[in-house]
C-alpha cells in the first residue's frame, strides 16, 4: 500500500504557477485519505474562485497516480477558513510578501500632481500586457487615487481569503490593488496622516496575493516627501520612470523627484512628457498649448532619455472616464513600453535609510 509520506513527497513536484512554490509548501492539501489503491486529496486553495482548479485537479492526479499501489486518485476542493491556518500555525491573515515575486518593479513618479502620472502608469501597464506579461499595478498614491477608474466601469469589490487580499482584475487580466477599492464611496477622502499612509501602502504589497509578476507598475504620489519615500524604501524597485509636463516649472520639480530617486539609488529609466501639444483634426497642425517644451533640457540635466511626448487626445480622455483604458491605443507610448522591457533591470532590495 502506498504511504502518506510518497505522495508529499510526489506532490512536491506540483506547483502554483502563480506563486512559484509547490502546494504543499503553501498549505494547500488539507488531508489525505488512503484505501487500499485509492487515494484521495483534500485540496484547499486559497479561493474556491480560482480559475486553475481543473489544472490543479489534473496535476495532482498525474503526479500520484504514477506511484506504485496507486489505481485512482480523486481529488476534492474544500473551503479555506481561518481555523484552517490557525490549526496549522499560520498567520490567519497578512504577511504575505514572501509569496509574491516581481521581476522588475517600475515606480512612475513626478514631483508634482496633474501631469498624468496616472495615466502613464496606465498605459504602461496595458501595453506590457499586450506584450504577454503578467502584469500589477498598485497605486500608491493613497489621497488621490485615479487607477481604479481608468481600469473599471464599475468600482469591483475586493475579495479575501484567510491568507490575504485578492487584488481586483481587469478586463485583460491586470492585477490592480488601490485603496478606492477598500472605502465605502469612491469620492470618499482619505484624510491621513503620513504615517498611515505609509503602512497602507506596505500593506498593499504585504497582505495582497499578488503572486508571480512579471512587471508591478507602481503609481507613486507626487512629490518628494514621507509617502513616495515609504514605497520607494519598501518595494524592491527596478527603476523610475518620470513624467513631466511642457512648462518649465513642470521640468524644475521632477528634477526635484529625479534627485530623491538618485539619493536613494533607484535608476533613471527615462522621461515622458505629457499634454505636450494638441493636433488639430481638420487640419492636422499642432499647437503646443501650454507653451515650448522644456523636456529635452530637463532630460539633458538628468542624464535620462526623452522615451516619449505625448499628445492631448480628447478620446483617450473619454475612455479612460468611462474605466477603458485598455481600449486606448496610443502610438507614441509603443517606445516607452519597449524600451522599459529591454532596459529596466530586475528588482533589486530598497536601500533603507
Amino acid at each position: 500500500m502506498v504511504k502518506k509520506a510518497e505522495i508529499l513527497k510526489a506532490l512536491r513536484n506540483v506547483k502554483d504557477p502563480e506563486l512559484d512554490q509547490d502546494i504543499v509548501t503553501l498549505n494547500f492539501i488539507s488531508a489525505i485519505d488512503i484505501q487500499g489503491s485509492h487515494v484521495t486529496v483534500h485540496f484547499q486553495p486559497d479561493t474556491l474562485a480560482c480559475p486553475m482548479l481543473d489544472w490543479f485537479s489534473g496535476e495532482i492526479k498525474s503526479a500520484v497516480s504514477r506511484l506504485e499501489g496507486v489505481a485512482d486518485v480523486e481529488v476534492l476542493f474544500e473551503e479555506r477558513t481561518k481555523k484552517d491556518f490557525l490549526d496549522r500555525g499560520k498567520l490567519p491573515f497578512g504577511g504575505i510578501e514572501h509569496l509574491n515575486h516581481a521581476q522588475k518593479v517600475i515606480a512612475v513618479m513626478s514631483g508634482k500632481g496633474g501631469v498624468g502620472k496616472s495615466l502613464v502608469t496606465g498605459l504602461l501597464a496595458v501595453q506590457l500586457r499586450r506584450a504577454g506579461y503578467r502584469v500589477g499595478v498598485l497605486d500608491a498614491d493613497i489621497t488621490g487615487p485615479s487607477i481604479p477608474k481608468m481600469f473599471f466601469e464599475s468600482r469591483p469589490e475586493l475579495k479575501y481569503t484567510p491568507r490575504g487580499i485578492l487584488p481586483a482584475i481587469s478586463q485583460t487580466g491586470i492585477k490592480i490593488m488601490s485603496v478606492n477599492f477598500l472605502l465605502a464611496k469612491d469620492d470618499d477622502a482619505v484624510i491621513w496622516r503620513g504615517p498611515l499612509i505609509g503602512r497602507a501602502i506596505k500593506q498593499f504589497w504585504a497582505d495582497a496575493l499578488w503572486g508571480m509578476l512579471d512587471f508591478l507598475i507602481v503609481d507613486l504620489p507626487p512629490g518628494t516627501s514621507d509617502a513616495p519615500l515609504t514605497v520607494m524604501q519598501s518595494l524592491p524597485m527596478s527603476g523610475a520612470l518620470l513624467v513631466t509636463s511642457p512648462q518649465d516649472l513642470a521640468g524644475m520639480v521632477v528634477r526635484k523627484a529625479a534627485s530623491m530617486a538618485n539619493q536613494i539609488g533607484i535608476p533613471l529609466l527615462g522621461l515622458v512628457e505629457n499634454m505636450s501639444y494638441f493636433t488639430a483634426s481638420d487640419t492636422g497642425r499642432q499647437y503646443e498649448i501650454f507653451g515650448p517644451s522644456h523636456v529635452n533640457e530637463t532630460a539633458q540635466a538628468l542624464k535620462t532619455p526623452v522615451l516619449a511626448r505625448l499628445p492631448i487626445n480628447g478620446d483617450i480622455s473619454s475612455l479612460c472616464d468611462a474605466g477603458k483604458v485598455e481600449q486606448v491605443h496610443m502610438p507614441e507610448f509603443t517606445a516607452v513600453s519597449e524600451w522599459i522591457e529591454n532596459t529596466a533591470p530586475d528588482s533589486q532590495a530598497p536601500k533603507m535609510s
